[in-house]
C-alpha cells in the first residue's frame, strides 16, 4: 500500500501530461511527480536500512559520539536550536544521526512551529528530548506510533510521510542497547525521548 499510493498519484500526473497540457497545469503536474518520486525515494531508501538493521548480527561500532554537537547540527537542518550538556553515547555515528535526524523532521512535520532539542546525562545513560507543540500523541497510541507504517488517523492525509521515521528510530535505539518513547509534554504537544547507554569518559 505504501508503494502504491505514491505510485498511483505518479501514474495519474503523467497520463494527464501531453504536449496540449497548459503551462499552469503542466507546473502543477511537474510539482506533482517531483513530490512523489521524492516519497518512492524516501521510502525505498527506510525500507532498506530497516531490512539490512533487521538482518544484520554485525556488532555495530562502539565509538563515543557526542550527542549535543550531533543534536546541535541536525537541529540547525530544521531551523530549530539544541541545548543540554554535553554528553556521549556509545555507538554508530551514522545511525545515532539518522535517528537524531528522523526524530526532527517528525517533529517539523506534526509538531508545530515550535521545535526544542534537549540532551542531558542521566546516570549510566544519555537522553535526548526532541519536543514539539503539535496536537499531540494519543496516549493509546503512544507505543503504536514506533511500529513499521504505523500513522495516526487523519495525518497520512495531511502532512505525508510514509509511517517508518519513528520505526527506524526505534531499531536504531534497540541496536545500540537504549530505547525511545514519546511522552505528553506539558502546555501541549509532545517529547520524543531516546535514551542511550553513555560513553565512559575519556
Amino acid at each position: 500500500h505504501e508503494l502504491r499510493s505514491p505510485l498511483a498519484r505518479l501514474k495519474m500526473a503523467v497520463s494527464l501530461w501531453d504536449e496540449d497540457t497548459p503551462p499552469g497545469q503542466r507546473e502543477r503536474l511537474r510539482e506533482e511527480i517531483h513530490t512523489n518520486i521524492g516519497e518512492l525515494d524516501a521510502l525505498v531508501e527506510e525500507v532498506l536500512l530497516a531490512s539490512r538493521l533487521d538482518a544484520s548480527r554485525e556488532a555495530l561500532a562502539q565509538e563515543p559520539v557526542d550527542l549535543l554537537a550531533l543534536a546541535a547540527e541536525e537541529a540547525a537542518r530544521v531551523q530549530a536550536s539544541a541545548t543540554g550538556t554535553p554528553a556521549s553515547a556509545r555507538g554508530d555515528e551514522r545511525l545515532l544521526r539518522r535517528a537524531v535526524r528522523n526524530l526532527l523532521e517528525n517533529g517539523r512535520r506534526y509538531g508545530g512551529g515550535e521545535l526544542q532539542v534537549e540532551v542531558q546525562a542521566a546516570g549510566a545513560q544519555v537522553e535526548l528530548r526532541v519536543c514539539d507543540r503539535g496536537p499531540g500523541v494519543p496516549e493509546a497510541f503512544r507505543d503504536r506510533i514506533f511500529e513499521a507504517f504505523f500513522r495516526l488517523p487523519g495525518h497520512a492525509e495531511r502532512e505525508g510521510g510514509v509511517g517508518l521515521g519513528l520505526s527506524l528510530v526505534r531499531q536504531i535505539a534497540q541496536r545500540h542497547g537504549g530505547s525511545v518513547r514519546c511522552e505528553g509534554r506539558d502546555g501541549g504537544g509532545s517529547c520524543f525521548v531516546l535514551s542511550l547507554p553513555r560513553a565512559a569518559a575519556a
